[in-house]
């Protein structure tokens, strides 16, 4: 399904590519700024620096479930990367990736992104959804903490679930008040021996739908809340983690039975090479109108969790719709001489020489 310039790695000439649109970022955001730039005719090609698309939502969170997707009661993000790749299949978008974007520069008739592999594409029009850009976890500061983030899933230091099955009978201690935390500890209580949620306080920062089911877990006895109490050390031998040592605001300690400690305390983000393109930005996010996603260069927009403005919502839905308004801000740039009139995909259908999306791709 997913077509590359040429393989991951392979060192060859510099190459020059063109195309209406460049998308740099194969998030779901990203897919759906393929989908929605085809709607309106205008091609795309798409680079990220993972070596699959799915952004963070595939490398970090693959079985993670998401309730807050339109049209679907609960999702996986691996099925809905899936769901998004086959959406825009049609529309046929070259993907490079394993190449992570490096270079932006004004060019007579656009922009031109080159890539780390030596690719260059040159656009009418750009749309950066990097997701929180160049990305890695925040490490709690425990002694001794990087000798167990190597044993593998489901053992020792994990900061991110790539498969529930990895966790099944096993003792999780999973600590941070946000989402995953919340998300990950009923999740995983269907699978694991048992869960023990830490948090600094009795309120959690996650939907309050979750935090009433969380409830309800600990309730039935599914999760063990373990509150107000904070990470203070780690404590195992040759085969791994075996307990986890918290301690409260009057130095109270507990120690908790482990064999992998999950911690979700959000992720280091990082522009990386974005930062010097002459983007306006703010704490490690592009500034954008937030009714088209322009930034402060014409012909360049950004959307998903990099893109900001006041009032902003860090939801998938909400980089839709950001996808949305920048597809049809970017027409202007790629048919100049063209008025766009807006129609409804339920009037318009597909472009023509598009087949409407199927399961089967």
């Amino acid at each position: 399904m997913f077509r590359r310039d040429r393989p991951l790695n392979e060192t060859t000439d510099p190459t020059t590519e063109r195309t209406d649109v460049a998308v740099i970022g194969a998030g779901p955001v990203g897919l759906f700024s393929v989908f929605e730039c085809g709607l309106l005719g205008m091609s795309c090609q798409v680079v990220d620096a993972l070596d699959a698309v799915g952004g963070q939502c595939r490398a970090l969170y693959p079985e993670k479930p998401i309730y807050d997707i339109p049209g679907f009661s609960v999702i996986s993000g691996a099925d809905l990367v899936e769901r998004l790749a086959e959406q825009a299949e049609p529309f046929g978008p070259v993907y490079h990736l394993g190449a992570a974007a490096q270079g932006l520069t004004k060019t007579e008739n656009g922009w031109r992104v080159t890539t780390g592999s030596g690719l260059a594409i040159e656009v009418k029009a750009v749309i950066i959804a990097g997701g929180a850009g160049a990305f890695g976890p925040n490490r709690p500061p425990l002694a001794g903490i990087e000798a167990y983030e190597t044993l593998g899933p489901g053992r020792g230091v994990n900061y991110w679930v790539g498969k529930r099955e990895d966790y099944r009978e096993k003792k999780v201690v999973i600590a941070g008040g946000g989402d995953s935390a919340v998300d990950w500890a009923l999740s995983l209580s269907d699978v694991a021996e048992r869960v023990s949620l830490v948090h600094r306080r009795p309120k959690f920062r996650a939907a309050p739908a979750s935090v009433e089911r969380l409830d309800e877990r600990v309730a039935a006895g599914a999760v063990d809340l373990v509150v107000p109490y904070q990470l203070a050390a780690l404590e195992g031998d040759d085969e791994g983690l075996k307990t986890v040592v918290v301690r409260d605001f009057d130095d109270q300690e507990k120690h908790l039975a482990a064999d992998v400690l999950l911690p979700f305390f959000g992720l280091a983000q990082d522009l990386g090479p974005v930062a010097g393109w002459g983007l306006e930005t703010d704490a490690h996010h592009i500034l954008v109108d937030p009714t088209t996603a322009a930034t402060n260069l014409p012909g360049v927009f950004a959307v998903g969790d990099i893109a900001y403005y006041p009032n902003k919502h860090k939801l998938i839905l909400t980089g839709f719709s950001e996808a949305a308004f920048a597809a049809h801000a970017a027409y202007a740039y790629v048919f100049p001489d063209r008025e766009l009139h807006f129609e409804h995909s339920t009037s318009k259908g597909l472009p023509t020489g598009t087949a409407a999306p199927t399961k089967d791709g």
